[in-house]
């Protein structure tokens, strides 16, 4: 079993962390994890997720994040520029019984704000995050998207996700999905 490596969650991201040379977004981005002092702000980048979602009350907000915060293993991080949010998501590191007992991370909810899409945003974001997993022994890191768009694709090939390495499957409570 390879040895686990250890990752600083208070330092920067390398540039580059996948080997690649692309230049670094505008602004002087910073990727960092959040606080639950910046889960409004934060939360504010899911209207750019998914039209038509049910937005929830502040309350119920400040309850997740807290929730999320308190959760052993999970990762919320947010790219900004001139501390503006700009992207966001979530890896949660999970334990696991295979594989040398390495754990496996799982990558949710990417999202840009919408006029600030295709500018390196979100791929310097995930480039932090998989530097964070692999920092903190993942053996590998999944991404689930209901996106069809191309570019999306495109990002999430350019950063190291392999379509078709495995099948994706969801299931939906009996009233269906969201």
């Amino acid at each position: 079993m390879p040895p686990r490596r250890s990752h600083d969650p208070g330092a920067p991201a390398p540039r580059g962390a996948l080997g690649r040379s692309d230049p670094v977004p505008p602004d002087h981005l910073r990727v960092r994890e959040a606080s639950v002092s910046d889960i409004g702000t934060v939360s504010s980048l899911y209207c750019d997720l998914n039209d038509g979602d049910e937005p929830a009350d502040p309350a119920t907000i400040a309850a997740a994040g807290r929730a999320l915060s308190e959760l052993p293993g999970a990762h919320l991080f947010v790219a900004e520029t001139g501390g503006d949010p700009v992207s966001t998501c979530v890896l949660f590191v999970l334990p696991n019984l295979s594989r040398g007992a390495r754990p496996f991370g799982l990558v949710e909810n990417v999202v840009t704000r919408r006029d600030r899409r295709n500018r390196g945003y979100a791929a310097a974001l995930l480039e932090h995050v998989l530097a964070f997993a692999w920092g903190a022994g993942c053996y590998k890191v999944m991404l689930l998207t209901g996106r069809s768009d191309p570019s999306v694709h495109r990002l999430y090939r350019k950063v190291g996700f392999l379509p078709g390495a495995k099948a994706g499957y969801v299931a939906y409570p009996p009233e269906g999905p969201p």
